[in-house]
């Protein structure tokens, strides 16, 4: 934070928003939360995250509260006994979005937060009673699964009818409400907390996969991280509960599953496979990042990352990646190095499930719906495979065109 401006001489430099060092500065609502050896300062309203030296966040503070920068600088190297440069500093923050220009429109009231939309509703649904009452229904769907052995998970409960068209269909198309439901979940549990959020689409190799953003959960206390990060995977269990116990109540009175209880533990099966998909942490699942809140790394994959390409360099007999390993956080490298095989063994395994089952399982599916085609087996079968060929390439091609866009995004983008 220290320069080479002395305390009487905060002058705004030419091209710099133009800042009166005996003026109050503008300062949005934000939000300070220290970490480590920093502070993370926020701006939700804009979604704008730095971390700051503990001194600069002070001297921040000393902004929002009113001081003008003159008086600030003065402050500070009272405090500190180091002068600064404010007028730069005030340029820069103005950049992140943390301070706003003189010739911004609109004034900022430093004591009003950005409200946030469906923040109660947030608040209502993940209350300690309504956590409460979701555990009792997880609890009692166990107890009506152990007492029922057809209601437990299996894998044959996919299969809920004869009709592979149908069983397709439902499982492609009824489980997009469950993937909203459990985003929309991500979502509600950071809005409590006032975060803005927003859905994304990609991919993780040869996966679909959705993704709540909350970047502002950096500046919440780590205990209140964990509901957010858990919301998803509670869903699912709570999802779950309520199929297996509709399943159990629409049971008919000779103990048969009429097709409606079929069709509920079908799709209690797609939740239990959401959230094994959660135990893949090379692929940044939501587990991940609660193994991130965990072990208080800043950039876990990123890093191992990093550290991947360096030792496949050095292995290859190229110059390796010191500089950018020694820059990365301390926690992050220690936790690298047992973190990056198992980014390996992850991706080693995905792959060779790839190559072994998927496409082989894949490429017969695809010859048996073709041969279907011809028509010979009437007009029933001829819809059910190019039904079933649709559905089954429409998530590949989705992809594909998600990492080209992405692809030529990167290209495309500034250095």
């Amino acid at each position: 934070m220290s320069g080479h401006t002395g305390t009487d001489q905060v002058t705004v430099a030419a091209g710099e928003p133009g800042f009166d060092p005996d003026r109050q500065v503008q300062v949005p609502h934000l939000s300070f939360l220290p970490e480590g050896d920093g502070v993370v300062v926020g701006n939700a309203a804009t979604d704008s995250y730095v971390v700051l030296p503990a001194d600069g966040a002070e001297l921040l503070r000393r902004l929002a509260e009113g001081m003008t920068p003159r008086a600030a600088a003065a402050w500070y190297a009272d405090t500190y006994g180091e002068e600064v440069d404010l007028a730069e500093l005030l340029t820069d923050l103005a950049e992140l979005g943390l301070v706003t220009p003189p010739d911004a429109a609109g004034p900022a009231d430093p004591r009003v937060p950005a409200p946030v939309r469906w923040q109660r509703l947030g608040r209502a649904l993940f209350s300690p009673v309504a956590l409460l009452a979701y555990a009792a229904l997880v609890v009692a769907a166990v107890v009506v699964a152990v007492a029922q052995p057809d209601l437990r998970p299996h894998y044959r409960a996919i299969f809920f009818t004869d009709y592979l068209t149908v069983v397709t269909v439902v499982l492609a198309v009824g489980q997009w409400p469950l993937i909203a439901l459990h985003e929309a979940a991500h979502a509600l549990a950071g809005r409590r907390l006032g975060l803005r959020s927003r859905l994304t689409v990609g991919y993780r190799l040869q996966y679909l996969v959705f993704e709540t953003v909350m970047d502002g959960l950096v500046t919440v206390p780590r205990r209140q991280r964990w509901v957010p990060m858990l919301a998803g995977i509670g869903t699912d269990l709570v999802v779950m509960a309520l199929l297996t116990l509709a399943a159990a109540t629409l049971r008919a009175p000779d103990g048969s599953l009429p097709l409606l209880a079929r069709l509920c533990l079908a799709l209690s099966f797609g939740a239990l496979l959401r959230v094994a998909w959660q135990f893949f942490l090379y692929l940044r699942t939501d587990l991940y990042y609660l193994l991130t809140l965990v072990l208080g790394t800043v950039d876990l994959h990123g890093s191992a990352s990093v550290l991947l390409r360096h030792r496949w360099r050095r292995l290859t007999g190229r110059p390796g990646l010191e500089r950018q390993w020694a820059q990365l956080h301390p926690t992050d490298r220690r936790t690298a190095r047992w973190y990056s095989w198992l980014m390996v063994g992850g991706y080693a395994a995905t792959l060779a499930t790839l190559v072994f089952a998927i496409v082989p399982a894949g490429i017969h599916f695809f010859a048996e719906a073709v041969a279907e085609l011809d028509g010979r087996h009437g007009t029933g079968n001829l819809v059910d495979s190019a039904v079933v060929l649709v559905l089954s390439g429409a998530e590949l091609i989705f992809v594909g065109v998600l990492a080209l866009r992405t692809r030529r995004r990167a290209r495309t983008a500034p250095a």
